[in-house]
């Protein structure tokens, strides 16, 4: 049985960092791709950030480029995103999310088949 499970949200003043992390188990995902959404209240879920496979090609959302990276970690099966200069518009629930493949832009929910429960980051002004 697959789980993905968040770590590392919190409370943050705008301007700070955080760094999230998403343990995977049950199997491997170095192959495929990996990635994180989040959603604000009120918001639908959106795309933050993928990476098609380890070590291969990121992607991220035009509002985090710049100040957020992904990163993945084959030995403990773990996907981060460091978040720096964090902003109040920032403010959600993150989700980390695997897909079977690594083909397809990863950018939309429907291209990821497993889903962690989310963690809160909330940026105070």
């Amino acid at each position: 049985q697959v789980q993905l499970v968040e770590s590392g949200g919190g409370l943050v003043q705008a301007g700070g960092s955080l760094r999230l992390s998403c343990a995977a188990s049950g199997r491997t995902f170095s192959n495929d791709a990996m990635g994180w959404f989040r959603q604000a209240p009120g918001k639908e879920r959106e795309f933050v950030a993928t990476s098609r496979w380890s070590g291969g090609s990121t992607y991220y959302a035009d509002s985090v480029k710049g100040r957020f990276t992904i990163s993945r970690d084959n030995a403990k099966n773990t996907m981060y995103l460091q978040m720096n200069n964090l902003k109040p518009e920032d403010t959600a629930v993150y989700y980390c999310a695997a897909s079977s493949t690594n083909w397809g832009s990863k950018r939309m929910m429907d291209d990821y088949d497993y889903w962690g429960q989310g963690t809160q980051v909330t940026v105070s002004s």
